[in-house]
Order: structure tokens, then sequence, then C-alpha cells
């Protein structure tokens, strides 16, 4: 009798560790899952468009190098508070400017430098299409609310002087128009010299795009005391 008792009694106890065996695991607390990093706060400051090609965009320059970063470095040393945004892209002319208004209009600029027309210029496209391109850009711009600066520019001389001289009268007619401060030619002092002007003889080089900028800020500067 004793032998059977303390046969069941093991019997019971291998049941118990079994049991606690094949009893689901509860799983130790994770630990909870790091906060996401909070979103950067937007730039509230007003927004100077640079509305161009591959000047305003640097073709063969490094970063930091064009004319653009070099604007919003100098408002920046000077106590500006404004954000310059630049939207040049390479190879666009007034068409390729039309297909993106929207997206320079949705910076809601305060400012606007348009270069556009030196690739119209160079591609052939009829005077009286690029000057109407820049006509409906300059209007909306200017019906958002943004003061345009219109920078001109010219073209090679194998153009020859007759069509040189009809191309860059489309930027003074453009000014006088729509009341918009004008730079006769965005690469004045630096077009045509090789010290200033990368080996295609089409961009200015980093120490051209110095010069360019300090021109673009001479005539942004009355814009920005307003």
């Amino acid at each position: 009798m004793r032998t059977l008792l303390v046969f069941a009694a093991l019997v019971l106890a291998g049941c118990g560790a079994s049991d606690k065996r094949n009893e689901p695991q509860t799983a130790a607390p994770s630990a909870p899952s790091p906060a996401p990093p909070p979103a950067p706060a937007a730039d509230s400051r007003p927004a100077i468009v640079i509305f161009g090609d591959s000047i305003s965009a640097g073709f063969g320059l490094d970063t930091g190098q064009s004319f653009p970063d070099l604007l919003q470095q100098d408002l920046n040393r000077r106590g500006i508070s404004q954000r310059v945004v630049n939207m040049g892209i390479s190879g666009d002319t007034t068409q390729d400017g039309l297909a993106r208004m929207s997206l320079a209009l949705a910076e809601k600029p305060a400012i606007v430098l348009l270069e556009l027309g030196g690739n119209d210029g160079l591609r052939g496209v009829p005077i009286s299409v690029t000057q109407q391109n820049l006509a409906e850009m300059i209007e909306a711009f200017q019906k958002a609310g943004a003061r345009v600066v219109l920078a001109g520019m010219t073209l090679p001389p194998n153009y020859g002087p007759a069509y040189i001289k009809k191309f860059e009268a489309v930027y003074r007619e453009l000014a006088a128009k729509y009341k918009v401060t004008l730079i006769p030619f965005l690469l004045e002092g630096v077009g045509g010299d090789s010290r200033y002007m990368q080996r295609d003889g089409l961009h200015p080089n980093a120490e051209g795009a110095r010069k360019v900028e300090a021109l673009v800020m001479k005539s942004l500067e009355p814009l920005l005391r307003r």
C-alpha cells in the first residue's frame, strides 16, 4: 500500500511538470518604440525664387558655388531673413519654364529672378515665341504678388548682329511693359572673359559665379529694402 502511494505521488508530480511545460509562455513585455523625430519646422522666411536654366542650376560647378547658393550666403551675412529657392534646370527653354510654373508659384515667392530665354536663342526658337512665353510667366508671377527681376541674356557673335539685337530687345521691351527690374545682361563682365567662364564659353566658373551674384544682389537691394 505504501509503495502504491509513493508511485501515485510520483506520477502526479510528473504530470504537473508536464502541464507547466505545455502551458503557453507569456512573452516578456517589449520596450516601447522610440518616438519618431519631430518634423523639421517649415521655413517661413519670404522666398526669392531663382527661376532659370543651367546658369542658375550651377552647371559645371561644385555644390555651393552656383550664384543662387552664393546669394543665400550673402543674405545670411547681411542678416536679411530671406530664403533662396533655386529652381534652375539645365537645358530649360521658356516653354519648359511655363510647364513648371505651378511649382514656382507653390513657393509663394516674394521675389522672382526670371532667368530664361538663353536656350531659346541658342536653339533658334522664334523670338516672338520666347517673348510671349516670358510675358506669360511675368504676368503669372505678378498676379501671385511677386516682384519680378528679369535677367537679360545675349547670344554668341556667330548668330549675327541683326538676330542678336532683336533677341536682346525682348528683355528691354518686357521690362518696360511690365515695369519690372531689368538686369540687361546677367553675365555682364563675365561672358566672353576666359578668366570667368568655363571652357564651353557659355557657363561661368566659380569666380564668374561670384561676379554674377554680386550683380544680382545689387539689383535685389532696392526690393529687399521695401
